[in-house]
């Protein structure tokens, strides 16, 4: 678990989960690409805090969405910090509303977002793992993802599809010894839980064997453990961290 000399960028992660894996890696010593589309100020944020203990960072803002920035971002990564080692997909979204009622809009926002940007990100990072003959990519997918969510239809495609991408890709790369996996978080505190009520988060803690919401830190630590160097034979996997809401 110690990722000093290694680069990496974590999507979205000036707030929530994003922010407490790039902590997590910074803390163990790697390089962390900070990357936001809108909150320059979280993003600001999360880079003091690193700086403040020591951890060398770099921001970027970006619309991984977007093919052409998402090739972009990743090159000024491995310009800027000596190549990229590891990725973590973490940039995501929720538009939720029964089927009957969503729109356009509110689909494509949350598939370009939760869904595309893996697919973006991951193309444009492969080609110097490859060359390395290593490289970790771990995206955030969701039990959403496995179980689904009235409400959620968009949401919840997003995520069932970043867990066949990541056992498509793993199948693709595994002879160059990289690994692709993803983590799928239960209901965890953040802006895309904040929607909920005081109702509906009773009603997951009383579902959850735990009973209790996890914590960001605690996805953090199981993306760095799929990250590691010791976890080179872990491939195309879903790790659930979810207090045993999903048990498959």
């Amino acid at each position: 678990m110690d990722f000093t000399g290694k680069s990496v960028l974590v999507t979205g992660s000036s707030s929530g989960i994003g922010a407490a894996i790039a902590q997590e890696f910074a803390g163990r010593g790697a390089k962390v690409a900070i990357h936001y589309r809108g909150n320059a100020q979280g993003a600001e944020t999360v880079a003091a805090t690193l700086r403040e203990k020591g951890a060398e960072c770099s921001l970027y803002q970006a619309d991984v969405s977007d093919s052409a920035q998402a090739a972009e971002l990743v090159k000024q990564v491995q310009s800027d910090l000596g190549g990229l080692d590891i990725l973590v997909n973490n940039a995501g979204t929720t538009r939720d509303t029964l089927l009957l009622s969503m729109s356009d809009e509110q689909w494509d926002a949350v598939i370009n977002t939760n869904l595309r940007s893996v697919y973006a990100v991951s193309r444009a990072a492969l080609r110097g793992m490859i060359r390395k003959r290593w490289g970790r990519i771990i995206s955030i997918t969701s039990v959403v993802g496995l179980t689904g969510q009235a409400g959620q239809a968009n949401y919840a495609a997003s995520k069932a599809g970043i867990i066949g991408f990541t056992k498509s890709l793993a199948r693709e790369v595994a002879s160059r010894n990289i690994t692709v996996n993803a983590v799928a978080p239960g209901f965890v505190p953040s802006a895309l839980t904040n929607v909920l009520t005081e109702e509906q988060k009773a009603g997951i803690i009383s579902n959850t064997p735990m009973g209790r919401m996890g914590t960001p830190d605690e996805v953090a630590w199981a993306v760095a453990f799929l990250a590691a160097e010791r976890s080179g034979f872990i491939t195309g996997q879903v790790l659930t961290v979810d207090g045993g809401l999903v048990m498959m």
